[in-house]
């Protein structure tokens, strides 16, 4: 099925920067009683980029909107206290900017905005503003040897 993607969104896990692909995925099963995962993109904190849902399959990353999305996550986004905080690290940062730079050359009409940006949303996800923070960010030019 050929799906026609008008965005690309970014969200957090929101769970400690600790948790686990298979602890995120057994909650959206076994407590939210989901079908699908909630992402087709996970970023761990050492910058691996897993892939966890076909892109041509339905991710339940925001509700509404979730037909015509390509969803990412980086592991974190909430403190100690369950507060909304950025903390993304260097590697995350790196592996974020480049995954949405591949999905945006992928699906050029798509526009990026986080989980937050969308109509009726009511949470600090992912914890940051995306848009801001695409003007701002500068990649790194060091390619790993």
């Amino acid at each position: 099925m050929k799906r026609e993607i008008k965005y690309i969104v970014v969200h957090c896990t929101a769970t400690p920067t600790t948790a686990t692909i298979e602890a995120i995925k057994n909650y959206w099963k076994n407590n939210l009683k989901w079908k699908n995962n909630g992402y087709h993109y996970i970023i761990q904190r050492d910058g691996t980029v897993v892939n966890i849902t076909p892109e041509n399959q339905i991710a339940n990353g925001v509700a509404g909107y979730n037909q015509h999305s390509i969803h990412m996550s980086y592991i974190g986004g909430v403190d100690g206290n369950n507060k909304p905080i950025d903390n993304r690290n260097d590697l995350q940062k790196e592996a974020m900017f480049n995954l949405i730079m591949k999905l945006h050359h992928r699906y050029p009409n798509a526009e990026i905005k986080g989980h937050r940006d969308f109509p009726n949303v009511h949470k600090a996800c992912p914890s940051f503003d995306v848009k801001q923070w695409l003007k701002e960010y500068e990649p790194s030019v060091l390619q790993a040897a």
